[in-house]
């Protein structure tokens, strides 16, 4: 098996408590109505939140997937911090046991963020990932935190 690390940070106009409690702690219902085209539900497995807690994401008939699970690895409320893995579905493939992602949202001015994700993938025995293969994941992820920020400028009071 094979890892593949990639590291990305971006700047948001958000504070980091609003973007994680809306990525991270809220992400379930917040998502889904925000990217309605894409994303048809995320549901509760396993848990309410804390480690081990596995959440289903469910995608419409739009999209070439039709679902990820992921797993909470560790979560701290605190620092702002979270650490998730998908352990299965669609976008895994033949090619991935599994994607680590540890997101952190660092305070940044006066009312933002620097929100930084470091990603694993974990390859099967043999296999060799493409560039373009991650590429595409990183800009759905960025995507998803995008539409969150654009949410929460637009509604100051959301998420305090």
């Amino acid at each position: 098996m094979g890892v593949i690390k990639i590291s990305q940070s971006f700047r948001t106009k958000v504070t980091p408590s609003r973007m994680f409690k809306a990525l991270m702690l809220d992400s379930h219902n917040l998502v889904p109505q925000l990217m309605f085209s894409s994303i048809k539900s995320i549901e509760f497995l396993k848990g309410n939140g804390e480690p081990g807690t596995i959440k289903q994401m469910n995608f419409t008939d739009a999209s070439e997937y039709n679902y990820v699970k992921h797993r909470i690895d560790a979560i701290d409320e605190e620092k702002y911090t979270c650490k998730y893995s998908m352990i299965e579905g669609d976008p895994l493939t033949n090619k991935l046991d599994k994607i680590t992602y540890e997101v952190k949202f660092d305070a940044y001015g006066y009312e933002g963020c620097v929100f930084k994700i470091t990603s694993e993938y974990y390859t099967k025995d043999g296999v060799e990932i493409k560039e373009k293969d991650i590429e595409q994941g990183k800009c759905r992820a960025i995507g998803m935190y995008e539409v969150v920020e654009a949410y929460l400028i637009a509604h100051p009071n959301a998420y305090n």
